[in-house]
């Protein structure tokens, strides 16, 4: 197993059995899996990233947060840097919402470049999602109130990925939102050719 390619499989066979189970809030229900699998294109596609570790962690950024993976079992199978960049994309679920929502916007600026990569394309394929359609019980008011949170986040996390940056800019000005100031630079803070490097997911019922 020791091509990238091979090493992007294994990780989305382990993505796919954890979240076996699960699936979006769309109409549609679409199986939960198709979020890590369009995050991990996004950045192979629209950001150009061939970091073997980002792509894996794109994969595996929802086992910990919404299933029974631990880090341990992450960093075992995919090895310590793919389970930092994990670790970094997860949110405490035993926190508030509102606290776990607030610490997203606090850290993204000091979040590692692989980290920020992986952040900014789950929060466009997710805004892409609200924008294709409304998750089960959501009003309009909670939409827009998602993307005004969303661009706080994305505020932290500029620098990183141009391509990304202006297609979620885009996004933000369709609704009526100005660009947010400069987040102050922070650890970690770099660009995708560092190569280093939720409140939950849009049509999922606790985002």
């Amino acid at each position: 197993m020791g091509s990238e390619a091979a090493l992007l499989l294994e990780a989305a066979d382990f993505a796919a059995g954890k979240h076996k189970e699960q699936r979006r809030k769309d109409p549609e229900g679409t199986p939960f899996i198709n979020h890590p699998i369009g995050v991990a294109r996004i950045l192979a596609h629209e950001a150009g990233v061939t970091d073997i570790v980002v792509l894996q962690a794109a994969l595996l950024h929802d086992t910990v947060e919404d299933t029974d993976a631990t880090f341990s079992e992450i960093e075992e199978r995919f090895g310590e840097e793919v389970r930092r960049v994990v670790e970094e994309v997860t949110d405490d679920k035993t926190l508030p919402k509102t606290e776990r929502k607030r610490l997203q916007v606090e850290r993204a600026p000091g979040s590692s470049p692989r980290a920020k990569l992986v952040k900014l394309a789950d929060k466009l394929y997710n805004l892409r999602d609200l924008n294709r359609c409304t998750p089960q019980g959501w009003s309009s008011e909670r939409v827009q109130e998602y993307f005004q949170w969303a661009s706080r986040v994305v505020a932290g996390l500029r620098g990183t990925s141009p391509p990304l940056e202006a297609a979620l800019q885009r996004l933000f000005e369709e609704r009526g939102l100005a660009p947010g100031p400069p987040a102050p630079p922070g650890p970690g803070t770099g660009t995708a050719g560092d190569r280093e490097g939720r409140e939950p997911r849009a049509g999922r019922g606790g985002q």
